[in-house]
């Protein structure tokens, strides 16, 4: 029997596959990259053609050693890493430092884990692309060369702790310059004027001022709009026209990854990094009952709005049973991707459209459930019919006492039939209610007399340009062409993780102090770095790369010459004007004890509210995430637990809050010692003895076990998640970090939280 090997990145992907595959396969997972550029050094030689020096990756030894052997003892290797630049690279990787050459095999990628797609990936390899090796060997190499030449800069001459990246320091600039244009807008002032009408039947609507009867006439303040309103007073109303007509909005088409990002933040509340770490869950695979794996949708990182002819015509198939005819296009629906798209993988769908999300909630968790939703019903709308909506335009002759005449206009709009929106509804902004709103209009007719009932002026002043959110910054890097679908994520996460920006009301981003000094010092001196235009040819650039187009050393030659030129400009530059002093963030809280305004500072974990007195005055307050001094909590008085006593005195016990959280003590306390900490269960059944896993305190840290001690001694000090080990058959533990792995210390198993990109 043959022995093949194949090697992919997850081992929940690992699970899946070998699912599908006979026993004359062994899948593996080689956990994302095996080697990669050295952390203690830049790890390029920008002398000898920008050579990388590649390591294998700390702490991955042992995991290498057993691919090399169980490389060595196949038939064949497969390498199906994910089917992108960065999956292109792994597969390299692996194939240099496992020495392939000459073994059977090759490189395998599917847009789906599903059995076909996997069974036909197996019968067609390839071998590996090196033009898309080589696109992310550049994008790896100029990140470094930005990260490791800027980052050491700014901690002499700013502050420790500060980096410099070349998609991040741009995203960076977008959020302070909105900020200063908000700063800088003056409103200005406007009026508008409706009027509250009823029909000759009692209906009643409101039309809106449009100005006389020859043109549009604006209420630039409230005297305009009073003599408006003395001229409007005993006005007679009637219809002057009534214009109908009959418009199809078409449905959106199928997810991309900014797409999805944006919608899952604006419909659900995901950041982009949630977004993706679900969104990988769903594409690896999860077991849907009587021994069923399955990959529920295609590939999550794409910028292509394709779809195969095969998921279409399932698709159509779909809709015909579960709506109707009636709501299935005569052609299918075929949409157009950017200029800029790679067009490597097909849009985000559901891998099988009659696994509905209805079908599917009871095997997956609550947020898989809704996003699972979100693109099933995405991908479903945008192969049905338009909607067919009904507008009606109406406008309206006031004819006032004093000779005026002056126009309302009223707009209606009704759905006649629901087309797409019967699955993908339109999602409403929040903003404050318009009183002036006409929706849906009653039956009218030209010459209809209508009833004043009120006259509604209204001041206003126009709106400085909103703060972005985590959908909207997605969109503007995308619309500039900043980044990839890969990197939107991983790049938010950093700046918030770096403090440069921070969550305000709303979830909106808010430059801070940090963030702007950065921002200004990275103009000033390396204004290519942080220019849009400049970062979007780059991008451009790494495209042609992949398709062969460009050579990757002349694309990192010119980026270096200029970019050495500055760097050295700067260095000039900051030993002439000394280390810059960042202002300090002063709070509105004042000191309790010596009456200083609390400043910002931080520390080992996170920042924290200071007086600015320190070492006289030592009083610190906590912040909460959006920078606010945190009220203290009130103190919970002790509740007598009832039918508890005291082991050593029989007293009647209470409930009391530590520091680590409840507990329980003796009512007699502190003259009777005994204490006993409440436990907290976490829906995990002890693998020992059948009992509870409970969460413990001590002094050092949280720990977790059963609730039947001393009986049962069964502790971790990671969390359990319930599973057993599919290699060992220990108990899985939860990191810190989100990574679940064996508690055996001789068990190498792990799944990773999300891929690094």
């Amino acid at each position: 029997m043959a022995n093949n090997l194949v090697i992919v990145e997850s081992p929940t992907k690992a699970s899946t596959i070998k699912s599908f595959l006979g026993s004359g396969y062994k899948v593996v997972a080689c956990q994302g990259h095996i080697r990669d550029l050295p952390k203690s050094s830049l790890g390029v030689d920008v002398e000898k053609d920008f050579e990388p020096k590649y390591i294998n990756i700390r702490g991955k030894g042992e995991l290498i050693a057993e691919l090399k052997k169980e490389a060595k003892n196949a038939d064949k290797v497969f390498l199906a890493s994910d089917p992108d630049r960065e999956g292109e690279a792994i597969s390299w990787h692996l194939f240099k430092v496992l020495e392939l050459e000459g073994k059977g095999g090759g490189r395998i990628s599917f847009n789906e884990i599903t059995k076909p797609a996997v069974k036909n990936a197996i019968a067609n390899p390839r071998k590996i692309d090196m033009a898309l090796v080589d696109s992310q060997q550049t994008r790896r190499i100029l990140d470094r060369i930005v990260g490791y030449k800027l980052s050491p800069l700014l901690w002499k001459n700013v502050q420790n702790g500060l980096s410099a990246g070349r998609v991040q320091s741009v995203a960076t600039r977008l959020v302070v310059d909105r900020e200063r244009e908000i700063r800088a807008f003056i409103p200005q002032e406007y009026w508008t004027l409706g009027v509250r009408l009823a029909t000759p039947q009692e209906k009643e609507f409101v039309a809106r001022f449009h100005g006389t009867l020859q043109k549009k006439t604006a209420l630039n303040n409230e005297e305009a709009c009073g003599k408006v309103l003395a001229s409007l007073k005993g006005a007679d109303y009637r219809v002057s026209a009534v214009e109908t007509a009959s418009k199809t909005k078409n449905p959106p088409p199928p997810f991309t990854t900014s797409q999805l990002q944006q919608e899952a933040f604006k419909r659900l509340g995901f950041s982009s990094k949630r977004t993706m770490s679900i969104a990988q869950t769903l594409y690896e695979g999860l077991s849907l009952g009587k021994r069923e794996e399955h990959g529920l949708i295609t590939y999550m990182r794409t910028d292509s709005l394709r779809i195969s002819a095969e998921a279409q015509s399932a698709a159509r198939a779909m809709i015909r049973e579960r709506y109707g005819d009636k709501f299935c296009p005569a052609k299918p629906r075929v949409y157009k991707s950017r200029t800029s798209s790679q067009d490597a993988h097909e849009a985000i769908r559901p891998t099988d459209p009659y696994k509905t999300p209805e079908s599917l909630k009871d095997v997956l968790t609550s947020e898989q459930f809704r996003l699972y939703k979100l693109i099933w019903d995405r991908f479903t709308a945008s192969q049905m019919e338009g909607a067919k909506i009904d507008v009606q335009n109406v406008d309206i002759d006031a004819v006032c006492p004093d000779g005026k005449k002056y126009r309302f206009k009223a707009n209606g709009e009704t759905v006649r039939f629901q087309g797409f929106l019967k699955a993908y509804g339109e999602l409403k902004e929040e903003e404050e209610k318009d009183p002036l709103a006409t929706g849906k209009l009653p039956p009218l007719s030209q010459d209809d007399v209508l009833t004043e009932k009120e006259l509604i002026p209204k001041q206003n002043f126009t709106q400085p340009p909103r703060r972005y959110n985590e959908a909207s910054l997605v969109y503007a890097l995308e619309e500039k062409g900043i980044g990839r679908p890969s990197t939107y994520a991983p790049t938010i996460d950093t700046i918030l993780g770096r403090g440069y920006i921070a969550r305000g009301e709303r979830k909106q981003f808010i430059p801070t102090k940090l963030g702007e000094v950065t921002n200004d010092i990275m103009e000033q001196n390396f204004a290519s770095v942080v220019d849009y235009e400049f970062t979007a040819n780059l991008e451009k650039k790494l495209d042609d790369i992949a398709e062969s187009k460009e050579n990757y050393l002349t694309v990192l030659s010119e980026f270096y010459d200029g970019f050495k030129v500055q760097l050295e400009k700067a260095e000039k530059d900051f030993a002439q004007s000394g280390k810059i002093q960042l202002p300090q963030e002063e709070l509105d809280v004042t000191c309790p004890n010596c009456g200083r305004k609390m400043i910002v500072k931080n520390g080992r974990f996170g920042k924290f509210a200071a007086c600015p007195g320190y070492p006289e005055c030592k009083t610190t307050m906590t912040l909460t995430r959006d920078g606010k001094v945190a009220e203290p909590a009130e103190k919970k008085a002790d509740e007598v637990v009832k039918g508890m006593t005291c082991e050593l005195c029989g007293s009647p016990v209470v409930l009391k809050q530590g520091r680590y959280g409840e507990y329980y003590a003796c009512s007699r306390y502190p003259k009777c010692r005994f204490t006993r900490q409440k436990a907290k269960k976490i829906g995990v059944k002890c693998p020992k003895c059948g009992g509870e896993i409970v969460e413990k305190h001590s002094r050092k840290s949280t720990f977790y076990g059963c609730d039947r001690y001393p009986e049962c001694d069964f502790s971790l000090w990671d969390e359990p998640v319930g599973r057993e080990c599919p290699l060992c058959g220990q108990s899985l533990v939860k990191k810190k970090n989100g990574n679940v792995v064996c508690s055996s210390k001789e068990c190498k198993y792990k799944e990773e939280k999300d891929r690094n990109v």
